[in-house]
């Protein structure tokens, strides 16, 4: 089939999904999966390697952005609660998960462990999404969320990694070569924002895109999951953009307007709504178990840390997406888990990314205070 055609398609949901999303006060993120999900189920696309790759870049972009919200002087004052609510968040799914598909669904142990994985996650990128689209990034309870939901996602990486890395000369390189960028980075690239701000062809951004897919191209070279040393270098750089507000604007306009649509729309796509419709009992019932645990791991903590937004904070931290189908894939390619395992495990994953988000988002949406208003009127007034 003609790239141009699909193309046109895709890019005409992504502007259709934006528009919903205004209407009814949705996460566009969340409209933009079940567009994904219609265009492959209904319309019979899948996704194109251009597709893939431009997805895959969203990804990254979007835990970039989200690393460089992360108040980094907040996150060392809640660093107990951060790591407790993130900790817990990924050990009880993921042995729940592990404990459910072994010994009641019978399925194989390296097949357990990867469902573990794909179920223990927090997305990243739902969470900055929505945090970014209800203006609640800049206030405590999202800087606590992302900080909470970075502790969940490095105990999975860190899980599938070291269950099933075969860990190498390559990987060693790759992760010595992250570390120099992100040791690096915060020293020289504040200079060269200063140098070349304010100009029309943006060559700081185009910089940063470039150490981007460094990290993309020595993830893939080392085997390594890329995601974590570039949230770490946004996160190591949250000072530096708190005086560039106008550098992380046009970051995030260019990322929401055209790049991270494909990301959310892909997700969709991985949904076969006919291998649901054969699985739903099981599909069901492992959705259950990961809220169960997200709900008995999150919520007690919740109450004592988060302000009373303990049901926002729980149902935002069961959600998944990144995480979990890579965890997915990686299973699938690996020869540890069957196709059917693997759309069982997606749609789950795609059901948490939609189900805890709209609750979330319809009933216990935090309001901001007056000073957290007042703070964020005059982050846009300076990057105006």
């Amino acid at each position: 089939m003609e790239t141009i055609y699909p193309a046109t398609f895709i890019v005409f949901l992504v502007f259709v999904a934006s528009a919903i999303s205004v209407e009814i006060a949705l996460s566009a993120a969340i409209i933009e999966i079940v567009m994904g999900v219609i265009a492959a189920n209904v319309f019979g696309l899948h996704p194109a390697p251009w597709m893939d790759f431009v997805a895959g870049f969203g990804g990254i972009l979007l835990t970039f952005l989200a690393g460089i919200e992360v108040d980094a002087p907040l996150l060392r004052e809640k660093l107990k609660e951060s790591l407790l609510i993130g900790g817990f968040s990924f050990l009880v799914p993921y042995a729940a998960a592990i404990a459910y598909c072994y010994w009641v669904a019978h399925w194989t142990w390296n097949a357990s462990l990867i469902a573990g994985c794909a179920l223990s996650t927090t997305s990243l990128a739902v969470v900055y999404a929505v945090l970014v689209e209800t203006g609640l990034a800049g206030s405590g309870i999202g800087k606590l969320l992302m900080a909470a939901t970075f502790v969940t996602d490095m105990g999975t990486a860190l899980a599938l990694s070291l269950t099933f890395a075969e860990w190498g000369v390559r990987t060693l390189v790759a992760v010595a070569a992250c570390v120099l960028i992100i040791a690096f980075g915060p020293r020289y690239l504040p200079a060269l924002f200063e140098r070349y701000k304010n100009k029309v062809i943006e060559p700081e951004i185009k910089f940063l895109f470039f150490l981007l897919f460094v990290f993309m191209s020595l993830g893939k070279w080392g085997q390594i999951h890329a995601v974590l040393p570039v949230f770490v270098l946004g996160l190591c750089l949250s000072g530096t953009f708190r005086k560039h507000r106008d550098l992380q604007r046009k970051l995030r306009i260019g990322a929401f307007a055209m790049i991270t649509p494909f990301f959310f729309i892909k997700g969709g796509m991985n949904v076969s709504l006919s291998e649901l419709a054969a699985n739903w009992g099981l599909v069901a019932i492992l959705f259950g178990v990961k809220s169960a645990a997200k709900f008995v791991a999150v919520f007690p903590l919740a109450r004592r840390y988060a302000n009373g937004h303990a049901p926002y904070l729980t149902l935002l931290m069961s959600t998944g997406l990144t995480f979990g189908t890579i965890s997915a894939t990686y299973g699938l390619s690996a020869g540890h888990i069957t196709s059917s395992q693997f759309s069982i495990l997606v749609s789950v994953v795609i059901g948490t990314a939609i189900i805890p988000t709209i609750i979330a988002q319809r009933w216990f949406s935090p309001k901001l205070t007056e000073q957290e208003q007042e703070e964020l009127l005059a982050q846009e007034e300076e990057s105006i």
